[in-house]
C-alpha cells in the first residue's frame, strides 16, 4: 500500500497499521496458520503478481476466514487484482481503459473529460455503508476505471455508480472501435461484497478517490462558476469504517423462552401454551456495544415451513414477543434471521420440543359435536319408546262368538 495515499486517519481510529510493498519478500498474511491482519488495503492496482506468500488465491481464502479487504483500481489493472474480483463478482474494464463523461466533468480536467464528478443522486441509500454523505450532497471526484457487476449475485451492492451520460472507453481513441465495456448507471465506481460468512470487500475504481488533493479539492462542473467541496473524504471514512466492521456489526445474546402463565422454563412445551420470546440484540458501533435500536426484526416459530412469524417489540435493545403455540406437534425452533443491507447477517436457531395433549387435558365436551351428542341421545330416547312400546302394548282384539 503506498503512503503517498491516504484513506483515513487510522492510527486515531483504532487500527495498527503495517505498510509493505506489493512486490516485497517477506509480504505474508498467514503465518503457522494464523492471520496476521483482520483487515488488507490493496493500493497497488498495477501489481501483476505479488511478492512473497500472496495471491489471489491466498486473498480469497482470507475473506473465507471472515477478513476484510479494500481494494482500489487504476486504468491498469494487473492479474492478481483481476484474478481476485473475479472471484468477487466483479469485472474490472480492460487496461488503459477510463470512466468518461462528457456533460459531468470537473472544469480542472485535461480535455479528455476523464475528470468526472459523480453525484450523490447515484450513491446507495445507506447511512450505515455512506454515513451522511448523501444528505450533504456534496459531490465526488473521480478519475479511474469502470467496474461492472455480476447480476445475479445478491451479495454485492452497487454503492457508487456514474451517470446516465457516462461510459468505460480508452480516452486516447478517437473513435469507438467496439462498444464501450460499461455504459451509463451501469458504470460501478465504488461497489462493496458482503461474503455469507460477513466478511466485507469494498472496490474503488479510482485509486486517486483516496488522494489528499481529491480530498481537499474544490468541484467546478462544466461552465459553471459554483464551487463546492469534494465529499470524498467524508465517504471515504464512511466506507472503510463499514468495510473494517466499525459500523453495522450485530450480536445476539441472553435468549430466553418461557410459559407466561407461570413464568417457567419446562422441559417441553405443549401444543396451545401462551409463551414468551426475548432475545438481546447489540450493535457495534466504532469500539463500543450499544444497544440495538430497530424496530423490523421478526421471530419465527419454524417446524419446516413458519407456522407462526411476529414482529418483536424493542425495548431498549431488548427483542420480545408472545404467542400461542399452534395445535400441531413435533420439534419447532424459535428463529431469528435478520437480514438488512448494511448490517451483518444475524441467524439464530434454538430447538423446543412441543408434545400433545394428556388424555386428562382434552375437553370433556367439545361444542363442534353436539350435534353428534344430541343425534346419539335421541336415538337412544327412540330405542327406549320403541321397546316400550313393543313389551307393554298389547291390542284388544274381540273374541268371535262361536255359532
Amino acid at each position: 500500500m503506498p503512503q503517498t495515499h491516504q484513506s483515513v486517519d487510522a492510527d486515531n481510529r483504532g487500527f495498527e497499521i503495517t505498510y509493505k510493498s506489493s512486490d516485497d519478500s517477506t509480504l505474508e498474511i498467514v503465518k503457522y496458520g494464523e492471520y496476521l491482519y483482520d483487515n488488507i488495503i490493496v493500493f497497488a492496482p498495477g501489481t501483476k503478481d505479488f511478492g512473497g506468500r500472496l495471491d489471489a488465491e491466498i486473498l480469497a481464502q482470507f475473506v473465507d476466514a471472515g477478513g476484510n479487504v479494500l481494494i482500489a483500481g487504476s486504468n491498469v489493472i494487473g492479474d492478481a487484482i483481476r484474478e481476485f474480483s473475479g472471484e468477487c463478482g466483479i469485472e474490472f474494464a480492460d487496461d488503459k481503459s477510463a470512466v468518461i463523461d462528457h456533460l459531468n466533468f470537473d472544469s480542472n480536467d485535461n480535455g479528455q473529460h476523464t475528470l468526472i464528478v459523480a453525484s450523490t443522486d447515484n450513491l446507495i441509500n445507506s447511512e450505515l455503508i455512506v454515513g451522511k454523505t448523501k444528505q450533504t450532497g456534496a459531490p465526488f471526484l473521480f478519475r479511474g476505471i469502470g467496474m461492472s457487476a455480476d447480476q445475479e449475485n445478491p451479495l454485492l451492492l452497487d454503492v457508487l455508480t456514474a451517470s446516465s451520460t457516462a461510459y468505460t472507453a480508452n480516452p486516447d481513441e478517437q473513435t469507438l472501435a467496439e462498444y464501450p465495456s460499461t455504459v451509463g448507471k451501469r458504470t460501478l465506481l465504488v461497489s462493496v461484497l458482503q461474503a455469507r460468512n460477513n466478511a466485507r470487500v469494498g472496490f474503488v475504481g479510482s485509486l486517486e478517490f483516496f488522494s489528499n488533493d481529491f480530498f481537499e479539492a474544490s468541484i467546478q462542473t462544466g461552465n459553471s462558476k459554483k464551487q463546492s467541496r469534494s465529499g470524498n473524504q467524508e465517504l471515504a471514512l464512511a466506507l472503510t469504517d463499514w468495510l473494517f466492521k466499525q459500523r453495522g456489526v450485530l450480536r445476539s445474546r441472553n435468549i430466553h423462552y418461557y410459559l407466561l402463565k407461570d413464568k417457567s422454563s419446562p422441559r417441553y412445551y405443549t401444543v396451545k401454551d401462551d409463551i414468551m420470546f426475548s432475545v438481546q440484540f447489540d450493535e457495534f458501533v466504532h469500539g463500543k456495544w450499544v444497544p440495538f435500536n430497530g424496530t423490523d426484526v421478526q421471530l419465527e416459530f419454524v417446524r419446516i415451513d413458519p407456522f407462526v412469524r411476529v414482529t418483536m417489540k424493542n425495548n431498549g435493545g431488548k427483542l420480545e414477543s408472545q404467542f400461542r403455540i399452534p395445535d400441531v406437534y413435533g420439534i419447532f425452533k424459535f428463529v431469528v434471521d435478520y437480514n438488512r443491507i448494511g448490517y451483518t447477517h444475524l441467524y439464530s436457531a434454538t430447538q423446543v420440543s412441543v408434545h400433545p395433549l394428556w388424555h386428562t387435558e382434552y375437553e370433556r365436551f367439545i361444542a363442534s359435536a353436539y350435534p353428534y351428542y344430541i343425534s346419539t341421545f335421541s336415538m337412544m330416547a327412540g330405542v327406549f319408546l320403541l321397546s316400550f312400546l313393543v313389551l307393554y302394548h298389547r291390542d284388544d282384539i274381540p273374541k268371535k262368538k262361536a255359532e
